[in-house]
């Protein structure tokens, strides 16, 4: 299965995921004109971590972004379910875990934040995974998360969209190891909530105190929220 499919299943995406591994960092950088360093910068600031700090970093692929955050003197761990991601951040010197994010493998309350970078559009049930992510943080614990979302500019919105449906997957023919996985990227952006309705999910999963800010003129969203 060289791509998944808006149903998402767990196997189908994880396998997806196994395919673009190798060449995952670099086809980023390329597709995102380099902004992916903009945008794991302001997620760790978002986040507002230090010494101390116990960080999970879901969703975290080759653990690139888990890095990013350790920089804050936290201790950050990296979890995926796509054990082909993982591996091909091996040489990155975090812990490393694979989990399903809708039955994450930690006890309750053990992290003072949580993190998932342009993952949660990816889980079959994003609202469970959500309370899973809110059951294994403390009270008073944040969370950030930084995914695709709907431009403010509706001009800039239609040029977008039709980046994402034909340039996109054309540019990762050039790039990728498994260039129809980005179709699938650019479906499932098209097919994602705007900022206003992510934070009702986001707060129906029982965080608090939800608020978002717009990067990159809403190309990706920074959402926070806190745990009661």
């Amino acid at each position: 299965m060289s791509r998944a499919t808006l149903e998402k299943n767990p196997q189908e995406v994880a396998s997806m995921f196994d395919g673009v591994a190798r060449r995952y960092d670099i086809t980023n950088t390329v597709l995102s004109l380099g902004q992916d360093r903009y945008w794991r910068r302001a997620t760790r600031a978002a986040l507002d971590i230090g010494p101390g700090d116990a960080v999970l970093d879901l969703a975290a692929g080759t653990a690139v972004s888990t890095v990013e955050l350790g920089q804050s003197g936290a201790w950050c761990v990296a979890a995926d379910f796509s054990v082909g991601m993982l591996a091909a951040g091996a040489d990155r010197q975090v812990p490393k875990v694979a989990g399903d994010a809708t039955k994450l493998p930690f006890a309750d309350g053990v992290f003072d934040a949580v993190t998932i970078s342009f993952g949660l559009r990816n889980i079959v049930d994003h609202v469970e995974g959500l309370r899973e992510m809110a059951r294994v943080t403390r009270p008073g614990g944040r969370l950030v998360v930084c995914e695709f979302s709907t431009p403010t500019n509706p001009l800039f919105g239609t040029a977008y969209k039709e980046y994402l449906m034909r340039a996109l997957p054309s540019a990762a023919r050039a790039v990728s190891s498994n260039p129809d996985a980005y179709v699938y990227l650019a479906e499932s952006i098209r097919a994602w909530p705007d900022q206003a309705a992510l934070a009702r999910r986001i707060a129906d999963a029982g965080w608090s105190a939800v608020r978002w800010r717009n990067l990159t003129g809403g190309i990706v969203a920074l959402h926070a929220a806190t745990k009661p």
